[in-house]
Formats: C-alpha cells, structure tokens, sequence
C-alpha cells in the first residue's frame, strides 16, 4: 500500500519529465552555487563569468518575457499598455531618480527589488511543483510559506546589516538593519526548515513524500543561502542567485511555451507554436538569443546619443529594462490564473 502511494505522488509530480526536472531544479542550482564559489576562489574570473552570465542568461530571460508578451497577435492586443506606455512610465521614474536624487538611489532600488523578484519567481514555480501532484499537503499553510520565505528574508537582512558601500560596482545605500534582528530571523529560518524536514520525513515514512515538490524546497533553501549568507561578498553572492534565477526563467518560459503548443501549430500564432514544438527547442533558443544580441548591442551602440540627451549612465536604461520586466511578470506568471493552470496541468 505505501509503495503504491509513493508511486502515485510522483506520477504526476513532474512539469514536464524526470530528464527536464532534474536538470531544472538540480542541475541549475549546482552550476550556479558552483559558479559562486569558482569566482570566490579565483576572483579574477568574476568578469568573465558576469560576462557569460549577462550575455547568454541575464539579457536573454529579459527578452523571453516578450515570447508571452507579442509573439502571438493575441499575446499582443491584450499587453499593449506593458509593451508601450508601461516602459516610458518605468523609464521616467528611473530616471528622474538616477538624474534627480543620485545613481544610488536605482542600485538600491535594485538590490531589494531583485530579492522580492527572485523569491516570488522561486515561490511561485515551487507552487508549480506542488500542485502538480493533484494532492493536498498535509501541512500547516503558514507554516509552509514562514518556512519558504524566512530564508531568503534572512539573507536579504543580512547583507542590509552587513552595509556594503559598493553592489556591482555601483553605489549602494542600504535600510539600516540591527543585528539581533538578522540573529532572530536566522534561528527562526533554520528552525522552521528543520519543522518542515521532519515533517516531509514523516511523510516518507507513511508513503506520502512529495519528492519533487521537497526536491524544489532544498534546491531553493541552498541557492539562497549561499547567494545571500554564505557568500560574504554582496556581489559575488548575487552572481550566484543571478545565473540561477535567469537560467530558471528561460527554461520555464520555453516550457510553457511548449506545453501551450503540444498539439502542433497553431494557425493563430504560427511563428510562436512552431518554434515553440519539441523538434525546433534549439532554434527557439537561437532566435531569443539573436533578439538578444541585437537589442542589446543597439543599446550599447547608443551610448554617445544617451550621454548626449541628458541621460548620465546606460545603468538608468538597462534597469529600466529590469523594473519593466520585474512589473510584467508580476501580471502574466500567476500560478492561479486559469491559462496558467490549464497549460502546466495544475489542479
């Protein structure tokens, strides 16, 4: 009976297959602690990896959004407002803060807002996970949540309390933290993941473990903690929740996709679904990759033209590009939405 239990939990359990998944939730979380740790050992390599990290993953998961947003003529009439009045209202508030208060004022900005941005996309894909199954956890819900988010709050306390004056380079002012403050966070994170660990162990027990759902959980624990509180360096630990967060954007996004097109070609949207189908995953990637490049490099090539209407740093445009996809996808990737729902197979 409870062999045929644990069997039943992961029938389901996977978004795509046990291949995807794996690589999805373990693979990228080992390349990007072990990225970390290569550039805390060999410092010298941070350009270079920040560089790889920029060009093949960052700038890229930006541009995946726009696969949502108007690679289809539906996908387009309906996010009109984000594609064309929502990005000249982001600009405008960046700048007038870039220009009127101080460049600081967007590193900070940034700092916090990629927290809140990284936690949600890793809460809302284990949400993903955990609905898969069709079954209900037999678990208390705010535990659950207290236990998923204290961590990275904990992390994000801590590099407050840490003060650094510098984030990529870049100026940076933090919200004054104490440290009792990180110290009861950080014993309220580990006690509650040590409640949850017994609990899923429980479960084993009776038959009941939702692996990939626990799987998901300990992959978003370790990527955090390591990007957040192990790593003492703000930047080099941000490098490492970065390549882990975009690498997850890019396949999710390729794999809503395909699951939205799983029945071939769609006459409605024929460019979007026939890229979007198993055999044609390789040249989804290059033409997103290829926008990539050239939006990016028309960016770079109009520096001198920014420099000379008024704009002081390219930072301002390409956080710009952040915010606004930081936005969007607070509308467009909600478990709850019935597409969402309905694409991904989620009771």
């Amino acid at each position: 009976m409870e062999a045929t239990l644990a069997k039943n939990t992961y029938a389901n359990a996977w978004l795509r297959n046990p291949g995807f998944d794996l690589m999805f939730i373990v693979g990228l979380a080992v390349i990007a602690i072990a990225s970390g740790f290569i550039v805390v050992a060999r410092p010298e390599l941070f350009g270079f990896i920040l560089f790889l990290d920029l060009w093949l993953l960052g700038y890229h998961h930006v541009i995946s959004t726009y696969t949502r947003l108007c690679f289809d003529k539906e996908s387009f009439k309906e996010h009109r407002f984000v594609l064309f009045v929502l990005p000249i209202l982001v600009f405008t508030c960046v700048a007038g803060l870039g220009i009127g208060v101080g460049l600081w004022t967007i590193t900070s900005i940034y700092l916090y807002w990629q927290w809140f941005h990284y936690t949600r996309q890793s809460w809302g894909i284990s949400q993903g996970y955990r609905r898969k199954t069709g079954e209900k956890l037999n678990e208390n819900e705010l535990l659950l949540k207290a236990t998923f988010y204290l961590l990275p709050l904990w992390g994000i306390l801590y590099r407050s309390w840490q003060a650094p004056d510098k984030f990529i380079g870049a100026e940076l002012v933090v919200i004054p933290t104490p440290e009792w403050l990180v110290d009861i966070v950080g014993l309220l994170a580990v006690g509650t993941i040590l409640v949850w660990g017994f609990q899923r162990f429980r479960s084993h027990q009776q038959g009941k473990l939702i692996g990939v759902h626990t799987l998901y959980m300990i992959s978003h624990f370790s990527v955090f903690y390591v990007g957040y509180v192990y790593i003492e360096d703000i930047t080099y630990g941000w490098l490492t929740i970065n390549i882990w967060h975009n690498a997850q954007y890019i396949l999710f996004v390729w794999l809503f996709n395909n699951k939205r097109y799983q029945k071939g070609i769609d006459p409605k949207a024929r460019f979007l679904s026939r890229i979007s189908q198993n055999k044609n995953r390789w040249l989804y990637m290059v033409i997103c990759l290829s926008l990539t490049t050239v939006v990016y490099s028309s960016i770079d090539s109009l520096q001198n033209v920014i420099y000379a209407i008024g704009i002081p740093s390219l930072v301002l445009v390409y956080q710009s590009l952040n915010f606004h996809h930081y936005i969007v996808d607070s509308i467009i990737w909600k478990m709850r939405k019935p597409q969402m729902k309905k694409t991904l197979g989620l009771s």
